[in-house]
């Protein structure tokens, strides 16, 4: 995946991230980005249908990690009791 908008560096730095302790800051930042530039496209109209729609995949994404790491949490903190 090429980083083609402002916000996909971050997108790219979450989804890669292995390290649970870091991903959370990850996410959070990721998500920021997304909605900076989601508040610029409502501002000026612009970008493209393409764009958008990377937008609405990538929020998916951060959704799917996020769930991730719940269940990953929740699970060592089961094995821990």
């Amino acid at each position: 995946m090429r980083a083609d908008y402002v916000w996909q560096g971050s997108y790219q730095a979450a989804i890669l991230e292995t390290d649970d302790n870091k991903l959370p800051n990850r996410l959070q930042a990721a998500k920021a980005a997304i909605d900076n530039r989601l508040h610029d496209l409502q501002t000026d109209h612009g970008g493209t249908p393409e764009e958008r729609q990377a937008i609405t995949d990538a929020l998916g994404g951060l959704n799917v990690l996020r769930r991730e790491l719940q269940i990953r949490s929740h699970e060592k903190g089961s094995s821990n009791t």
